[in-house]
């Protein structure tokens, strides 16, 4: 009798422990694991969509002095990993908010992690995103020591930054580097059938019902 009681007491305690909890909204969550469910986050808004912002704004945002600032510092990140540390080429980069905030800093790791799209740019673009909690860097602007590479460049517009400003371009690192992105953006403009790489496509149905499932998300996200 006596552990029946006990037992009662702990299932009340535990009913209006449930009722306490279940009394506030609870954050939506995605279905893509069980074990570790995470948020979803609605970011909208496509980089299409949004009004294009001028080089003239851009430059206009902070002084010269303040931009010289940031490429430098973006310059000795590529110092620290073509010639200190020797992680990879000599690329870095700086992603900084409107505020002029510096947010992350990029360099190259390519050769110390055998990683092919660690480029600076990437990495900058990785932990700022991470650091703002959000895929998007609205109102950020991206200082890079060279030109980015197609990898890069489309990573900035997926992220929907404000502005690119770079130092050395694309035929210097060609020249000093033998970093060569031109063969890329040939490959590119090649219909599938004749690029270097083959592709092509099994399974599209399969592939396509997971994309239908996915529409019928009330959660999902919008890039």
């Amino acid at each position: 009798m006596i552990k029946l009681l006990k037992l009662n007491n702990f299932l009340m305690a535990a009913m209006a422990v449930a009722l306490f909890v279940g009394s506030f909204p609870l954050p939506a969550f995605s279905a893509n694991s069980k074990d570790n469910p995470t948020p979803v986050v609605h970011v909208g808004g496509r980089v299409d969509e949004m009004p294009r912002i001028s080089k003239e704004e851009i430059l206009a945002r902070f002084p010269m002095e303040k931009h010289k600032e940031f490429m430098a510092r973006a310059i000795a990140n590529s110092y620290k990993a073509g010639i200190q540390y020797k992680t990879g080429g000599a690329f870095g980069a700086v992603i900084v908010d409107k505020n002029g905030n510096v947010l992350s800093d990029g360099l190259n790791h390519v050769v110390a992690q055998h990683d092919p799209t660690w480029h600076g740019e990437m990495q900058a673009i990785r932990e700022a995103c991470a650091l703002l909690k959000s895929p998007k860097l609205t109102g950020c602007i991206l200082y890079t020591s060279s030109e980015p590479c197609p990898m890069c460049l489309a990573t900035a517009y997926w992220a929907g930054l404000d502005g690119i400003i770079y130092g050395a371009t694309v035929a210097d690192s060609k020249k000093y580097g033998h970093f060569d992105d031109d063969f890329i953006y040939a490959q590119l403009n090649k219909p599938v059938s004749d690029r270097a790489i083959s592709e092509q496509s099994i399974m599209r149905e399969e592939a396509v019902e997971v994309w239908k499932q996915y529409a019928d998300r009330k959660d999902k996200v919008d890039y």
